[in-house]
């Protein structure tokens, strides 16, 4: 039977707590949205508007409504309540609750009546609570005062972004982002499953632990694939295993096919049906000659790990739908990812959002939600801990696509960030390590044989020195080229086992802009461009290293796609490097895939969900079998690269190419590259590649068929003297597509279109060579007027 009673989702009443500013308010959501809709604020994501609705986090909030029941033995179940909130029925205090990535239960026997009740929330300011809780601390403990305008975060458990990021809008929301709803008062209650799967030679075991309220003296019934077996309760768990000898393996994405089966686990009246997928997944990470090795092993392969690092979906959880998040996942798995990295300092996802993972074959790194600070360690605050993690390692921990659970993002570092930790060490490093501890105590609780990392990045367990600059042992993050202005060639100067993090930003694009800056607005240092650039320094570092690789562009929408261009090169030049040295280095995960709203990022999606360059980019660089150029002493290599789980034999041929488009021939020739594997498969002479060309390459399968290709230049763009392309533009409609031919009388580099419509385009950023016209497909969001495209190459952006 279902023990939901009543669902509280809808419509609340929103007040402040004198009684100003009355609204609706839509639950679950959030009150930033709830006021904009009404009216009483301006759209915070357009101009400058944030500023003008920070007033609304130093506030007290009431959310209240009327319900009606029909019996009195219930519990009123809330999650993702956020933050600190205290909940009255009947006038009655049934609930007092400071954490966001919880499920509260409140009893309500003893103050529910038949027929109406009212429910009130009282939403506290998150502001005033978190610097009441700094004063209470033993010692001070610092935030992230760069990233985060709104200060002391770190001292409640709600997304450490909503205080501001250096991408994101400060305004600290509050509300439900999860569920509210009546339930039957039960005896008997699944809390949790926990699936533990593992191949025993040939056999795969699949171990469930079902934890429950009550159920003692019960025996628990599993159902999987048609097996059933039963188990008896003890202390509030049952645990069996089921075996099956040919399985049918859930694989990432690329390497096979995502079955999915039903679990379905009943004690007494409880039932709970969770959807697994069949596979082994483990993290290999031990000491080696280099250092410490860190990989992951699907189902006995190796599998080199390419995608983005995830944030929340939007900065105002009213304003999240699982139909756009969709859209972001799959946007990942089209661009040839096959992980994303939950990032620590944002929120646990809903469990939809780890269901559509499991579809899409998308293997997603899970960061507690810890970020950048220092946090605290009292008793009061890890007894906190501890109950969070637990909670939601039985939540999402049984789906195939969890590839890891890490404790944080960026504390080990954190430790050398601030005054207060560097001149005392020991005191702030024995508070992190309580804190880590008991983080990895409680995932190990229940989930004992879980993969495990204790931060991110890391050299590896009990170890706290700089995995920032160190790419000899575990996973790195590398912020050399971004933070500190290095060339794109750095990229190349480390040799990663793992890279988590890294990234170049860019503006959003065109459309984008449009939608918070009016036309006197754009200008790269106008005040509103300038507020939608959350990192210092940020606009000039774009600009700074256009001069560097290129002449500087003709207009503003021309500086937004040469922005996107050198985004795009930027990760390009890292990723095609790292990968080429595998089985070294076995992940990649740029910084970032999305954003939270419209703002200049490291994001390869736009806010909304539109491919930026770098996405498309991202496509081709990410594709399972490739060739990678990489300069080396006295010229380039060209290395084959092949993700796949079976060998493949590759004909890669290189042409040297002018600004004019003329091409000549410089070498050929025909590898043997192994499953899972990186090789050199051409050396080209720098001598052979004279000072107006650049090198052209393509590669073949031994059936002949053109896989793809690519294009290297051994100097900076604007060392060429480019030539205008003469571009041409044909357009054919095919039902609610269109199809571009693009044609070109001379070499034309990165050319992109853009349409004055919302849809997507299947390839952009390509290279148009003279008498080989470049087809593109066009897919209408909606389908309604014809679209007009706006072609963009090099040449066109930065010559008059």
């Amino acid at each position: 039977m279902s023990h939901i009673i009543l669902d509280l989702s809808g419509q609340w009443q929103l007040a402040e707590v004198n009684g100003a500013h009355a609204c609706m308010m839509q639950l679950p959501g959030d009150g930033i949205t709830a006021l904009h809709q009404a009216g009483i604020l301006p759209d915070p994501y357009f101009g400058r508007n944030e500023l003008d609705c920070r007033w609304v986090c130093e506030r007290d909030w009431v959310a209240s409504r009327i319900v009606t029941l029909a019996e009195t033995d219930v519990e009123l179940v809330v999650a993702g309540l956020d933050t600190v909130a205290e909940i009255r029925v009947n006038g009655v205090l049934v609930l007092k609750a400071a954490n966001a990535f919880r499920t509260h239960r409140a009893d309500l026997s003893e103050v529910a009546q038949l027929g109406e009740n009212s429910i009130e929330i009282l939403f506290r300011s998150s502001v005033k609570e978190a610097a009441r809780l700094q004063v209470e601390q033993p010692f001070y403990v610092p935030y992230h005062e760069a990233n985060c305008p709104l200060p002391n975060g770190n001292m409640l458990r709600k997304p450490q972004c909503d205080f501001g990021w250096d991408w994101n809008v400060a305004l600290a929301p509050f509300g439900v982002t999860d569920f509210i709803r009546i339930e039957h008062k039960a005896t008997t209650r699944i809390t949790g499953l926990v699936v533990d799967q593992r191949f025993k030679d040939s056999v795969l075991v699949v171990a469930i632990a079902a934890r429950g309220l009550g159920g003692n003296g019960l025996e628990a019934e599993f159902t999987l694939c048609g097996q059933t077996v039963k188990a008896s309760i003890s202390h509030g768990v049952a645990s069996t295993e089921f075996s099956f000898d040919s399985p049918e393996l859930w694989w990432p994405s690329g390497l096979g096919a995502q079955p999915l089966h039903d679990l379905v686990v009943t004690i007494g009246d409880a039932t709970e049906t969770r959807r697994i997928g069949l596979r082994d997944m483990r993290l290999v990470s031990e000491p080696d000659a280099t250092g410490r090795s860190f990989m992951f092993i699907v189902n006995g392969r190796p599998v080199f790990a390419r995608g983005a690092n995830w944030i929340p979906a939007d900065a105002l959880a009213g304003r999240v739908t699982k139909e756009a998040t969709r859209d972001l996942l799959q946007s990942a798995v089209d661009a040839n990812m096959n992980m994303i990295r939950v990032w620590g300092g944002g929120r646990y996802e809903p469990d939809w959002f780890y269901d559509i993972c499991d579809e899409l074959g998308l293997m997603v790194w899970q960061d507690f939600m810890f970020s950048c600070h220092l946090y605290p360690s009292t008793p009061e605050f890890l007894t906190e801990v501890e109950a969070e993690a637990r909670e939601v390692v039985l939540r999402i921990g049984h789906h195939a696509s969890l590839a890891l659970w890490c404790g944080d993002n960026e504390l080990i570092g954190a430790l050398t960030w601030y005054p207060e930790s560097r001149k005392d060490r020991d005191l702030y490093l024995v508070s992190y390590d309580r804190l880590n501890r008991t983080i990895e105590g409680a995932l190990k609780s229940v989930a004992p044989r879980a993969n495990w990392w204790p931060s991110s990045p890391s050299p590896g367990p009990m170890r706290f020195g700089d995995a920032w600059h160190d790419d000899k042992s575990g996973d790195m993050h590398f912020w050399s080229v971004w933070h500190e202005g290095r060339d794109f060639d750095h990229y190349r100067d480390v040799a990663p086992r793992f890279c988590s993090e890294f990234g170049f930003q860019s503006y959003p694009s065109l459309d984008v802009i449009r939608r918070f800056a009016a036309l006197e607005d754009m200008n790269v240092a106008s005040p509103v461009m300038e507020a939608h650039q959350k990192n210092t320094g940020g606009n000039a570092r774009i600009a700074e290293t256009m001069f560097r690789y290129f002449r500087f562009p003709q207009s503003f929408e021309n500086f937004v796609y040469l922005s996107q261009i050198q985004q795009g090169l930027a990760i390009k030049t890292a990723v095609t490097h790292w990968r080429s040295l595998k089985p070294h280095c076995m992940g990649a995960l740029f910084w970032q895939l999305n954003d939270t709203w419209p703002v200049c990022s490291w994001a390869s999606l736009d806010h909304g969900g539109g491919w930026k360059l770098l996405h498309h980019m991202a496509k081709q660089f990410y594709a399972p079998v490739t060739v990678s150029a990489v300069p080396v002493a006295g010229g380039i290599e060209l290395r084959a690269i092949n993700d796949n789980l079976s060998d493949i034999t590759l004909t890669v041929s290189a042409v040297a190419v002018t600004i004019e488009g003329t091409t000549r021939p410089l070498a050929q020739n025909t590898v043997r590259v192994r499953s899972d594997s990186a090789l050199l498969a051409l050396t080209i002479d720098a001598g052979d590649i004279a000072a107006n060309e650049m090198l052209a390459f393509v590669w073949h399968n031994d059936q002949g068929q053109h896989l793809s290709g690519d294009i290297f230049a051994p100097k900076p763009y604007k060392s060429y003297d480019l030539e205008a392309p003469k571009l041409r533009q044909t357009v054919t409609q095919t039902g609610d597509n269109f199809t571009i031919i693009i044609e070109a009388e001379r070499l034309a580099l990165f050319v992109s279109l853009e349409a004055d419509q919302p849809g997507r385009f299947s390839h952009n950023a390509m290279t148009v060579f003279p008498g080989q016209p470049a087809t593109v497909t066009f897919t209408p969001e909606q389908f309604g007027s014809i679209p007009k495209f706006t072609l963009r190459d090099l040449h066109s952006a930065t010559c008059t």
